[in-house]
């Protein structure tokens, strides 16, 4: 006799990480419930799944009361705006889907006895005066500056978390994500990775904010999504940073993309916006001695696949805008 599938909320489905997970979950035999309201989402991400019988999609606010009807044994929290061009855009609807969504999600765990694992991110360390981040850090923050609605919903977010799990015995896990990249994501999110690809297909200058000296430590997805689904399945309730931490200045980032399109263009400089941070480089000490979680793939690796997919994109992606938020910022 054949067993029924295990069931899993993903929110956020529709984004470039939640799309993924959809894909994870789906090779591995569950049944995938994808919910988005689609502010930054894109329904082309997940239209692959849809003709399958083990996957299924509510087009909804989860800041708004959340109903699933039968079992449901996971849930991954994945509803935010993740790119600074959002979350200033956006500034409310930041606040809320890092508090409501949140707290209506870990409600809805408790009701159903499901294991809940919340996506943070290393933006909760801040500008951080400790390099690298490990999660005893408890990180540098503006609270009332213009990243202050995502660094703070994040941190929010993990303080709810961890009183479901204290207080109503909610079984929860925390992943703090590093800068991540690979298809899906955006040209026009704001990030380094796709701007810095976005702009050489397009001919333009490459432009680096501040010296270009400020660091970070590119993930490629297939290995987050990896060390998500590790943690996801573990019994460590704390906090783990998932990320590579192969460390790169920016400038150095950009003249890699520069040869790897072999764009003959030039990186120029423009003013550092407020509360950059200066460094980012995750300690995965504990993803490796709990999960047995490291990264494989190589930057150059990922930055290959990462632009053959950029270049099948149809012509018209390449000058897509971002999307007007003002009627939906609430």
């Amino acid at each position: 006799m054949t067993m029924p599938r295990k069931r899993v909320l993903i929110t956020g489905a529709a984004g470039f990480l939640g799309s993924h997970l959809c894909d994870r979950f789906i090779k591995q035999d569950f049944h995938v419930i994808g919910m988005d309201n689609l502010i930054t989402g894109d329904m082309n991400n997940i239209a692959h799944l849809f003709p399958l019988e083990n996957f299924e999609f509510y087009h909804h606010d989860v800041t708004k009361f959340i109903h699933v009807p039968g079992e449901l044994h996971y849930i991954l929290h994945f509803a935010s705006p993740a790119s600074p061009i959002d979350y200033l855009k956006i500034p409310i609807q930041t606040l809320k889907v890092g508090s409501l969504g949140t707290h209506n999600c870990l409600g809805l765990a408790a009701a159903k006895g499901a294991t809940i694992l919340v996506a943070s991110t290393s933006e909760v360390y801040g500008d951080p005066l400790v390099h690298p981040q490990n999660e005893d850090y408890w990180g540098n923050v503006n609270p009332v500056g213009p990243r202050g609605v995502y660094d703070e919903a994040k941190r929010f977010q993990e303080a709810i978390t961890m009183a479901y799990h204290t207080y109503h015995g909610v079984n929860t896990r925390i992943v703090r994500i590093f800068n991540t990249y690979g298809p899906r994501m955006r040209l026009n999110d704001g990030r380094a990775l796709p701007a810095f690809i976005g702009q050489a297909l397009r001919g333009e200058d490459l432009t680096v904010f501040g010296s270009g000296n400020q660091t970070r430590s590119f993930c490629y997805v297939d290995d987050l999504i990896e060390g998500i689904y590790r943690l996801l399945m573990s019994d460590y309730t704390y906090p783990v940073n998932i990320g590579n931490p192969d460390e790169v200045s920016l400038k150095e980032f950009a003249e890699e993309v520069l040869k790897l399109t072999g764009a003959g263009v030039k990186i120029i400089y423009k003013p550092l916006p407020l509360d950059d941070p200066k460094q980012r480089q995750p300690d995965i000490t504990k993803a490796r001695e709990l999960l047995g979680w490291e990264p494989k793939v190589t930057r150059a690796e990922g930055l290959a696949r990462t632009y053959t997919y950029y270049q099948t994109l149809p012509k018209e992606e390449l000058y897509k805008l971002p999307k007007d938020f003002a009627a939906k910022n609430k």
